[in-house]
């Protein structure tokens, strides 16, 4: 009869949140990259559809990052992309043991992945969505918003809970 190797479940189950991080960033980028192609495809730059009331559509040439800030930053835009993300990736390394974090993890590395690869192979980044008042939007960076809310409440939820 094989003993059984203590160590080797965790690892599997940080095998495993490595695997659902990755699942999620493939997932974002594809969504991502499939809504921009096809934006690009249908409207003109410059050009609006409407959707549904306040909704539309537009063909936006983002050359900042959030809201254009950094617009023509170029390099120090490229740098702080792959600062930020070597940061991330370092974070979950050390901590893929968290609950969920696989989660918020896949999603901003997804989204800014997603903008990165319109960055390098088009100089900008495709936005499109547009609601009224606000500066228009993609999915990489809803992903990479609600990747960043989730990963505060996943770190609030396990500061809390190990505090109890």
């Amino acid at each position: 009869m094989r003993a059984i190797d203590a160590t080797a479940v965790p690892t599997q189950a940080r095998g495993a949140r490595w695997a659902l991080a990755g699942l999620v960033v493939v997932l974002v980028l594809l969504v991502d990259q499939g809504t921009k192609a096809l934006v690009r495809s249908s409207i003109a730059p410059g050009g609006r559809n409407d959707v549904i009331g306040p909704l539309s559509f537009l063909d936006v040439h983002n050359r900042g990052v959030a809201f254009g800030f950094l617009g023509g930053g170029g390099a120090l835009v490229l740098v702080v992309t792959f600062s930020a993300l070597a940061l991330l990736l370092v974070y979950f390394a050390r901590n893929a043991d968290r609950p969920l974090l696989w989660l918020p993890t896949g999603l901003v590395l997804g989204g800014a992945l997603g903008n990165l690869v319109d960055r390098i192979h088009q100089g900008y980044v495709t936005d499109f969505i547009h609601l009224p008042h606000w500066p228009a939007f993609n999915v990489a960076d809803m992903c990479i918003t609600g990747g960043v809310v989730a990963l505060v409440l996943v770190l609030e939820l396990g500061a809390r809970s190990a505090a109890d």
